[in-house]
C-alpha cells in the first residue's frame, strides 16, 4: 500500500510512530511521512538536523516531508502557536510538496495535539483516500486535567474541534480501552473504533547491553529510574516528596533519564530540599541508548496525576518497562494500574500517593534477587502476551487494507 503518515512529531524525535513507520517499510509498504521539524521537548532545533537537514529526508526507507513551523518555546501561548503553525503549514506547504502524489490510505498519529487532525482531514479530502486516526492523548480532557485550558469556553470550542476531526476519520484507533466510549460520543458514532495500544520496540528486548556509564557507580543501591517525559502529567511534587521521605536511605536512589517542560522546576526542588545525593537528573539520551541506562534499574517508575482521563490512559512508557524484565512501581490509577496489579508485575499505589509510592519502594527494595526476577519476568509475559509488535502491527495492516477496500466501493 501507498501510505501517508501525518504526525507532527518524528525521528530523531522519539516516539513510537517512528518504529510503526520502520515496520511498515520492512513490509513492503511505500510510506511517505509528513512531519515538521524536530523540536520536541525543547523547542530547540535538534543540532544535527539544522547543521544537515537533507539527512533527514529519509528514514528506514520512507520519504520525509518536513514543513516549517513555530517552535515550542515557554510558555503556553508558543505552544499554541506551535501547535497551530503546524497544522497550517502541513496544510498549505505540505498539499503543494505532496502534489501529484496518490495514496491508499492516510495514518495521523495523534499524541499531543489533535489539531494534526486538521492537515490529516484535508489531505483525505483532496487525495481521496481513507483516514486512518491514532488517538493516543484524549482532547480536550487532557487541556483540563492539567489546567492547559480553564476557560468553559475554549475548552466547548477545543471539543468541537475535535468532533469535526473524529468524523472526518474512517476508522479511529483508541490507545486504550477506556478511550472507546469517549471517542465514539465525541464523534457521533460516525467513525468505527477500535483498540490499538502501544508496544515495546525491539531495541527493548536486549539483555547482553553495557549498562550506560552515564550513571555513576555505587555499590549496593537500589535504583528507581524514571525514564520520559518530565511534565505537569506526570505528577512530579509526588514523586519528590516520596524520594524526601526516603532520603535517609542511603541505599535508594532515584534516577530519572529524559526532559521536559517541568524539569527546571524538579532540579530546582532537588536542590532546596536537599536531594542531590538520592535524586539524580542525567538528562536526556536517544532512545536507542534506553536499554543501558535501564541495565542499572532495579525497579521503572511510571506515574500519572490523579485525574479521571489520567485513569484512562495506559502511558506509553509502560509498554516499554514491562518488556525489559524489570519490575514495575506504579503511581496510577485506572486502566494502567490494573494491567500492572493483574500480571503481578510490580508494585501500585494510588495516584498522587507519595506515602504509598515511599512504601512501595521501600517493598521492592527488601525483596528478594529472586522475586524481583518474578516480577519481570511477570511484565514480560504479558508484554509478549497482550503488546506483541509483530502481531499489534499486523492487525494494523489489516484495518488499512479494509479501510482502503470500503473507501474504493463507495467511490
Amino acid at each position: 500500500m501507498r501510505i501517508l503518515v501525518v504526525t507532527q512529531y518524528f525521528w530523531p524525535e522519539n516516539f513510537r510512530i517512528n518504529d510503526l513507520v520502520a515496520e511498515l517499510v520492512a513490509r513492503g509498504h511505500q510510506v511517505t511521512v509528513l512531519t515538521g521539524i524536530p523540536n520536541y521537548p525543547e523547542g530547540k532545533i535538534f543540532p544535527e538536523f539544522e547543521r544537515s537537514p537533507k539527512l533527514f529526508m529519509e528514514f528506514a526507507g520512507a520519504r520525509v516531508i518536513r514543513v516549517p513551523m513555530l517552535l515550542r518555546g515557554k510558555g503556553s501561548l508558543k505552544l499554541v502557536l506551535n501547535y497551530l503553525s503546524f497544522a497550517v503549514s502541513a496544510i498549505v506547504i505540505g498539499m503543494w510538496k505532496l502534489r501529484g502524489q496518490q495514496y491508499d490510505v492516510i495514518f495521523a498519529c495523534q499524541l499531543s495535539p489533535v489539531t494534526v487532525g486538521l492537515p490529516a482531514a484535508v489531505m483525505r479530502f483532496i487525495k481521496r483516500a481513507p483516514l486512518v486516526f491514532w488517538v493516543l492523548d484524549l482532547w480536550p480532557d487532557t487541556l483540563q486535567a492539567i489546567g492547559a485550558i480553564r476557560s468553559p469556553l475554549l475548552l466547548r470550542a477545543a471539543g468541537n474541534l475535535v468532533s469535526f476531526i473524529y468524523g472526518q476519520c474512517d476508522l479511529i484507533l483508541a490507545q486504550s480501552k477506556s478511550f472507546i466510549p469517549l471517542i465514539k460520543k465525541r464523534s457521533g458514532l460516525r467513525s468505527q473504533v477500535e483498540y490499538f495500544p502501544s508496544w515495546a520496540e525491539t531495541i527493548f528486548d536486549a539483555n547482553n547491553v553495557t549498562p550506560a556509564i552515564e550513571v555513576p557507580a555505587q555499590e549496593g543501591m537500589f535504583n528507581v529510574m524514571f525514564a520520559g517525559n518530565i511534565g505537569e502529567a506526570q505528577d512530579f511534587p509526588a514523586i519528590l516528596a516520596a524520594a524526601e521521605r526516603l532520603k535517609n536511605y542511603s541505599n535508594i536512589r532515584w534516577l530519572i533519564v529524559g526532559d521536559g517542560r517541568m524539569a527546571p522546576w524538579v532540579k530546582q526542588e532537588i536542590q532546596q530540599r536537599h536531594l542531590q545525593k538520592c535524586v539524580l537528573m542525567l538528562g536526556r539520551y536517544p532512545m536507542e541508548k534506553m536499554p543501558a541506562f535501564f541495565r542499572h534499574a532495579n525497579a521503572l517508575l511510571v506515574s500519572l496525576q490523579d485525574k479521571p482521563i489520567f485513569a484512562m490512559t495506559i502511558p506509553g512508557k509502560l509498554q516499554s518497562y514491562l518488556a525489559t524484565g524489570i519490575p514495575c512501581i506504579a503511581m496510577l490509577n485506572g486502566e494502567g494500574a490494573q494491567l500492572i496489579k493483574n500480571a503481578d508485575a510490580g508494585l501500585v499505589c494510588s495516584a498522587g500517593d507519595d506515602v504509598g509510592l515511599a512504601a512501595a519502594v521501600l517493598s521492592l527494595s527488601d525483596m528478594s534477587h529472586e522475586q524481583l526476577l518474578e516480577m519481570g519476568e511477570n511484565g514480560r509475559k504479558v508484554s509478549d502476551l497482550e503488546f506483541n509488535r509483530k502481531a499489534l502491527i499486523g492487525r494494523l495492516e489489516t484495518w488499512l487494507a479494509s479501510v482502503r477496500i470500503n473507501r474504493g466501493s463507495r467511490c
